[in-house]
């Protein structure tokens, strides 16, 4: 599953580094250590004297950005899982079975004492005037919904609030309830052929959930703050393409086209080599911007709306999974219904990444103890795959705890090297065409400024 996809390009002899990005006209010329990047014209070469002079007098200040970025945020988001249990036996499931089958729920005084709890923490350090974020996550967090909508109400004026859910339970009245509060919403669908997306998404007693997963985006149309999850895994290749066409035609405001993350064995039973998941990824955003052309109205790809500006501008980056050390335990974490606290979602099944508890412990102390050190630590310039690597802050060699689970330690890189490659190559094409603002969210750049502009 290691696959390390080779680097395309070389060192000039002025230190950047040449990136074949696989465009007739243009290559780009990268710093990888201060995601400083141009796009040089083939026929032009005489011209990178301005991009070098440029790239020195600059340098020191977009290092000293991408320090910040990387290594002194604070976290501003709990993905917070109310309850282990999960209606669904997916097969590619990070959450360990046993757990999503017999596990506990967050009873409601438990619940409203963590929130109170992590309203403390985020009073002593988030910065004024911004407001933290909880993310009822999971396992299923509809199944402790009562205790989940508890929280809510009693904290709608301190924090935002999304859920990501299977859709089984949002009924009319859980729905309304959310959208009146204008929580967001995120909901998970695979295909869109139920003899496809029930293959993986699946109920205890094998029936799929296609359907109850297609009505809920029915009803949410027209409802800006929702989204829909496709999970890529080896059952659902063929139709990635269908599904962006599917999404869109239901008017989804955007989707996510995520990689199955390879922690779990389910998920590394799943697992699909780089070639094939980039030739049908790409494939789909290809078809996601002809909609767009032909119709007027978008729907983003939101992971790869987070490539394109972690290139365009790295510090606005909206996902922390693409760069090293990753969001886990720095943007963001995640709390168990037991209150132990992890670096993210992804650990939960992983008691040795386990910092400390809620309810015990400062959050302060659980994000410098040992167990989130392994995960805050882990650097791209410390993976000998990656240290030569010019696209190496545009990825950030996801995901640590697949490597770790899968490829056998922090210093291994995770199970899509080509694949995340192949992603960089195609959105610097898209910047060279002049279109990349088409696969992004109005407005994204409000509040940036353009600090080099050269090539294109």
């Amino acid at each position: 599953m290691t696959v390390a996809a080779p680097i395309l390009g070389g060192r000039l002899p002025d230190g950047l580094l040449r990136f074949d990005i696989g465009h007739a006209d243009y290559t780009a010329l990268i710093d990888p250590d201060a995601a400083f990047w141009a796009l040089e014209r083939k026929d032009q070469t005489g011209e990178r004297d301005a991009v070098v002079a440029e790239w020195q007098a600059r340098r020191a200040e977009f290092l000293r950005e991408m320090e910040m970025l990387r290594f002194h945020l604070t976290p501003s988001a709990v993905y917070f899982n109310p309850t282990e249990r999960c209606n669904l036996d997916c097969s590619y499931c990070y959450i360990p079975r046993d757990m999503r089958r017999n596990g506990e729920h967050m009873s409601q005084e438990r619940l409203m004492d963590a929130m109170a709890r992590l309203d403390e923490y985020f009073a002593r350090t988030m910065p004024e005037g911004r407001t933290p974020q909880i993310i009822f996550h999971g396992a299923e967090p509809l199944l402790n919904r009562n205790a989940m909508f508890a929280a809510i109400d009693a904290y709608g004026d301190r924090f935002r609030f999304g859920v990501q859910t299977n859709a089984t339970m949002l009924d009319m009245g859980t729905m309304d309830f959310l959208v009146a509060r204008g929580v967001s919403i995120g909901l998970s669908l695979d295909a869109p052929l139920s003899e496809v997306a029930d293959r993986s998404r699946k109920r205890w007693n094998g029936d799929g959930v296609f359907a109850s997963t297609v009505d809920a985006i029915k009803r949410l149309k027209g409802y800006a703050g929702y989204s829909v999850i496709c999970t890529m895994n080896r059952e659902n290749l063929e139709q990635l393409t269908p599904m962006v066409e599917f999404l869109h035609a239901h008017e989804v405001p955007a989707c996510m086209l995520n990689v199955v993350r390879c922690t779990q064995p389910g998920g590394r039973d799943a697992w699909v080599e780089d070639q094939a998941v980039s030739k049908a990824y790409l494939a789909a955003l290809d078809r996601s911007h002809e909609l767009f052309r032909q119709t007027g109205r978008k729907m983003v790809v939101a992971n790869f709306a987070n490539i394109l500006i972690s290139i365009l501008a790295p510090t606005a980056r909206r996902l922390m999974c693409d760069i090293s050390p990753c969001g886990g335990g720095r943007s963001f974490f995640a709390l168990a219904p037991d209150g132990s606290l992890f670096p993210c979602s992804e650990f939960i099944g992983l008691p040795d990444f386990a910092g400390g508890n809620l309810f015990t412990d400062r959050v302060e102390d659980v994000l410098n103890s040992p167990a989130f050190k392994q995960v805050t630590g882990r650097k791209v310039e410390d993976i000998a795959a990656c240290a030569p690597c010019p696209v190496r802050h545009f990825c950030g060699s996801p995901c640590p705890a697949e490597a770790h689970e899968a490829n056998g330690g922090m210093d291994q890189i995770g199970a899509y090297c080509g694949f995340y490659l192949e992603q960089a190559r195609y959105a610097f094409r898209l910047i060279a065409d002049g279109v990349a603002d088409d696969y992004l969210w109005d407005g994204w750049d409000e509040g940036t400024e353009t600090a080099f502009s050269f090539g294109c």
